[in-house]
């Protein structure tokens, strides 16, 4: 396993030491795990601060990554709170038809989602873009699966005591499938950070584009300097990598959940 491992991490170790490189070093054989001459300052200065900045879409990715996560943990639980504990006639049905939404592709919406948005004011906004992302069916049905877990006894003796639906979610069922909410915003952000197709459909303004675009348009511009693009690359993927690594203990606590209620 470990020397699997370290087969996998090479790609990646290989683009982090390009990075570091004059550009007549890249393609040197054999490979230079160690660079002769450092270029660590000018390269990553160039792709923060040249003519194409990123940290100005470092920055638009940052606000629509967290902002899209923080309200789809929200809208989720609470969808997943609702088709879990909430008793209804109508429950089972309609969680069925939320369901079946998952089965239609993301593209077959595409231009209902652009007319709508473009009537509405929305188009070329992040506010627009964070909306497209604020629910999740996948993220409504897995947590769903673990409120399902929470005793109903917490239910019907915090409803004794007085407390409506809403409280009962955010001081009893919330707290307890904390991990399952960490893993789903792991998740989430994982999925904003990396999306191309939303961004490249309902944005416009160069100022409003986010990472993904920005990474597009700046390959396009830098094509010949692989040191420059791997620079680029490396600064893409640091947010994701700090992410996990923050979050992996939610992300195991909340693994280890579902295989005990499982």
């Amino acid at each position: 396993m470990f020397a699997l491992s370290i087969l996998f991490l090479l790609p990646f170790v290989w683009m982090l030491v390009t990075s570091f490189k004059l550009e007549t070093e890249v393609f040197t054989y054999p490979i230079q795990w160690i660079p002769k001459h450092w270029r660590i300052v000018e390269n990553y200065k160039e792709v923060w601060f040249g003519d194409y900045p990123f940290y100005r879409y470092y920055w638009n990715s940052i606000k629509v990554g967290l902002a899209t996560t923080l309200i789809s943990c929200f809208v989720s639980s609470l969808a997943a709170y609702g088709f879990s504990k909430v008793q209804f006639k109508a429950g089972k049905y309609l969680f069925m038809i939320v369901l079946a939404t998952y089965m239609v592709p993301g593209q077959a919406t595409l231009v209902p989602q652009f007319i709508l948005y473009r009537n509405i004011g929305l188009f070329d906004s992040h506010i627009g873009l964070i909306l497209i992302g604020s629910f999740s069916v996948l993220g409504t049905f897995m947590l769903r699966q673990f409120f399902m877990g929470v005793h109903q006894e917490f239910i019907e003796s915090a409803k004794i005591d007085g407390a409506g639906h809403f409280r009962i979610f955010w001081r009893i069922g919330f707290p307890l499938v904390k991990p399952a909410v960490a893993t789903y915003a792991i998740l989430r952000f994982i999925w904003t950070w990396n999306d191309y197709q939303n961004p490249l459909i309902f944005l416009r303004s160069d100022k409003l584009f986010t990472l993904t675009l920005a990474m597009q348009k700046f390959t396009s511009m830098s094509g010949e300097f692989y040191s420059l693009i791997m620079a680029a690359a490396v600064s893409a993927i640091l947010p994701l990598f700090i992410v996990f690594v923050i979050g992996q203990k939610s992300v195991i606590e909340g693994i280890a959940l579902g295989g005990v209620k499982g």
